[in-house]
C-alpha cells in the first residue's frame, strides 16, 4: 500500500464523528452570528442613540457602524494568529478558544455603562468579539471538509452554516420580540442589554460540545508524517500568494452582499426611505425580510454546497455572484420604493440566494485550493482579509455613501455590482476543486499542483 493509500484509508471518518463534527460546527457557527448579527441589527437600531448621542441621527449612525467595522479589522489578526495555531496545535484547540472569546466579549458588551466610556470599552469589546471570530467559521469549514466523503464534500462544509444562519435567526427573532412587547425607549433604557446577556447560554453549550470533539484525522496523518509546518503563515505568505488573492476576492461578494443586506438595508429604510416616503414601521420590516432570508438559507446554503458537488465549485460560485450582480440595482430600487412587499423579495433575493450560492461553493472550495501544510492558515487570512474589506468597510461605505447622495439607492446598487464583478474576476483565477484529496502538502494552483484531476463535468469524484 503506498503511503496516499495508506493516509486515506487512515482518516475515514465514522458516521458518529461526521454527525458531531456537523453538530459542533453549528453550534459554533450560530454564536459567532449572533453575537455578529446582534451587534449588526443594534448598530442599525439602538447604538447610535445610546453611545453616540451627540453626533446627530447621521453621524450617530456612522459612528455605531464604525465600531461594528472594528470587528472586521480584528477579524484578519485573528485569522492570522488562530490560523497559525490550528495548523501547528490541531482544530480542536482553536475551536474551543475561539467560541469562549467570542462569546465572552459578546456577554460583557451587555454589562456596559452607555456614553462615551461606554463607547470606548464597546470598541475594545467589538475588537475582541472580532479576534476571536476570525478562524471559528474558518475553523469549522475546514474540520468538516476534512472528515466529509470527497463525493458530498460540497454538501457536508455547508452543514455547518446551519448555525450561521440559525444564530442569524437568533438574533434577528430576539430583536423583534424586544420591539413587539417593550417600548422604543424600554429598549433604550435597559432592553437592548438581553439579547447580549442571553449569549452565556450559547457559549456554555458551545464549549460543553466541543470539549468532545475528535481532532481532525487528516491534522493527525500531518502530524503522523511529521510534515506540520512551524510557521504555516509565513508558508502560505510565500508559496500560496495566487489562490490567497483568488479567495480574497471572491470573498468580497459573499460577505459584502449578506452584510449590505442584512444591516445596510435596515438603516436604509429606517434612515433614509422612510423619512422620504412617510411609512412607519420600516425597520420591523427590514428585521422581518433577514429573518425570513436566514431561516431560508438555512436550506439553501447545503442546497448550493450539494449543486457545487454535482456541477462543480466554480460553476455556481459564478452563478452567484452572475445574480448578486444582476440583482443589485432592482433589488436597492425595490427597497428605495417603501413597498413592504417588495422590500423583503429584494433582502431574500440578495441573501438567501445571491451570497448563499456563493456561500455554499466557497466552504469546499476554499478548503480544497491549500495545501494540507496550511489549509487552515490559508482558509482563514483569506476570509477574514476578505471579510474586512467588504463586510467591514460596507456598512460604514454604505451610509456614508447614502449620506452622500441624499439616500439615492443607485449608489449602493453600483457598490453591490462592483463587490460582484470583483468576485467573478476572482473566480477566474482559481481552477476546479471538485474532488481534490484533502492530504495533498500543496495547493490545486501554483508551485506544486497537481493537476491530473482537471474537472469533468461528466466525471464522478473519486470516494475518500
Amino acid at each position: 500500500m503506498t503511503r496516499k493509500e495508506t493516509a486515506m484509508s487512515s482518516i475515514a471518518p465514522t458516521p458518529q464523528q461526521l454527525r458531531h463534527a456537523i453538530f459542533t460546527g453549528a453550534v459554533g457557527g450560530a454564536l459567532e452570528y449572533y453575537d455578529f448579527a446582534l451587534y449588526g441589527l443594534a448598530s442599525a437600531l439602538v447604538f447610535g442613540q445610546l453611545f453616540f448621542p451627540s453626533l446627530g441621527p447621521t453621524g450617530a449612525l456612522l459612528a455605531s457602524f464604525a465600531t461594528y467595522g472594528a470587528g472586521f479589522l480584528a477579524r484578519p489578526f485573528g485569522g492570522l494568529f488562530f490560523g497559525s495555531l490550528g495548523d501547528r496545535k490541531g482544530r480542536k484547540l482553536v475551536l474551543l478558544l475561539t467560541v469562549g472569546l467570542m462569546g465572552l466579549a459578546t456577554t460583557a458588551i451587555g454589562l456596559l455603562p452607555t456614553g462615551p466610556v461606554g463607547a470606548v470599552l464597546l470598541v475594545l469589546l467589538r475588537l475582541l468579539q472580532g479576534f476571536g471570530a476570525g478562524a471559528e467559521q474558518s475553523g469549522a469549514t475546514t474540520l468538516m471538509a476534512e472528515l466529509a466523503p470527497a463525493r458530498q464534500r460540497g454538501l457536508y462544509a455547508a452543514l455547518p452554516f446551519f448555525g450561521i444562519f440559525a444564530g442569524l435567526a437568533l438574533a434577528t427573532i430576539t430583536f423583534r420580540l424586544l420591539q413587539t412587547y417593550l417600548s422604543p425607549q424600554q429598549i433604550l433604557d435597559w432592553g437592548w442589554r438581553l439579547p447580549f446577556l442571553a449569549s452565556v447560554v450559547l457559549i456554555a453549550m458551545a464549549i460543553w460540545i466541543r470539549l468532545k470533539l475528535r481532532e481532525s484525522p487528516v491534522f493527525e496523518n500531518l502530524a503522523a508524517h511529521h510534515e506540520v509546518v512551524r510557521t504555516p503563515m509565513r508558508a502560505v505568505l510565500s508559496e500560496a500568494r495566487r489562490p490567497l488573492v483568488a479567495t480574497i476576492l471572491m470573498r468580497l461578494a459573499e460577505q459584502g452582499s449578506s452584510t449590505l443586506y442584512a444591516t445596510v438595508s435596515i438603516a436604509f429604510l429606517t434612515g433614509f426611505v422612510a423619512p422620504r416616503t412617510g411609512a412607519s414601521g420600516l425597520g420591523g420590516v427590514g428585521t422581518n425580510a433577514v429573518l425570513w432570508a436566514s431561516l431560508a438559507s438555512v436550506i439553501s446554503t447545503p442546497l448550493f454546497g450539494a449543486l457545487s458537488d454535482r456541477f462543480g465549485r466554480l460553476r455556481v460560485y459564478r452563478g452567484g455572484a452572475l445574480f448578486a450582480a444582476l440583482w443589485a440595482f432592482p433589488a436597492w430600487w425595490m427597497l428605495s420604493t417603501g413597498n413592504e412587499l417588495l422590500a423583503m423579495v429584494a433582502i431574500f433575493g440578495g441573501f438567501a440566494i445571491g451570497a448563499n450560492a456563493m456561500l455554499g461553493a466557497q466552504c469546499a472550495h476554499f478548503t480544497e485550493l491549500f495545501g494540507n501544510r496550511y489549509r487552515y492558515s490559508g482558509v482563514a487570512l483569506s476570509r477574514e482579509v476578505g471579510a474586512l474589506l467588504s463586510g467591514g468597510l460596507a456598512p460604514l461605505l454604505g451610509v456614508y455613501l447614502l449620506s452622500r447622495t441624499g439616500g439615492g439607492y443607485w449608489v449602493m446598487a453600483l457598490y453591490t455590482l462592483i463587490l460582484a464583478l470583483l468576485t467573478l474576476a476572482g473566480t477566474w483565477l482559481s481552477v476546479e476543486t471538485r474532488g481534490r484529496e484533502m492530504t495533498d502538502l500543496h495547493d490545486a494552483i501554483g508551485r506544486g499542483a497537481d493537476h491530473s484531476h482537471r474537472y469533468n463535468p461528466l466525471a464522478k469524484p473519486t470516494a475518500p
